[in-house]
């Protein structure tokens, strides 16, 4: 009898020990991983455009900016209409290098700890025909 009952005891310890185990995972485990969007520089139908030009993103998420049409393109973000215009984190997000080939990527990530609001971006050399955008940061 007490070896029946040493050996309940030790199984019931064993499966405790993979329950804790197995759910301390799920407590540890982080609730939402960041994201990658992807911004097209220059529309499919080649007109100067982002697209998409509104994003609604989190901080800590990654753009990939990939020029498609109707190089050069590039992606500066405006200190001026951005939250706290801060030109610091501006200069962070921007890729004023020009973008010459179809296919060519550059990527911006938010700062976890990124101003919640509204970002706006251009393209400098197709600022004054409109190729504007923008990003919220919830």
């Amino acid at each position: 009898m007490k070896l029946i009952s040493a050996s309940w005891r030790r199984l019931s310890l064993a499966v405790l020990t993979i329950v804790l185990v197995v759910s301390s995972f799920a407590v540890f485990t982080p609730s939402a991983a960041a994201e990658t969007y992807q911004v097209k520089l220059g529309s499919d139908k080649g007109m100067l455009a982002f697209q998409p030009k509104k994003l609604t993103i989190k901080a800590g998420d990654t753009i990939e900016w990939v020029n498609n049409k109707v190089p050069p393109h590039n992606v500066v973000f405006d200190p001026a209409k951005n939250p706290g215009g801060n030109k610091e984190l501006a200069a962070s997000l921007s890729h004023k290098k020009q973008l010459m080939n179809p296919g060519q990527k550059v990527a911006t990530t938010f700062p976890a700890d990124a101003p919640a609001g509204e970002y706006t971006f251009y393209c400098e050399p197709h600022r004054g025909a409109g190729m504007v955008g923008t990003i919220t940061v919830e």
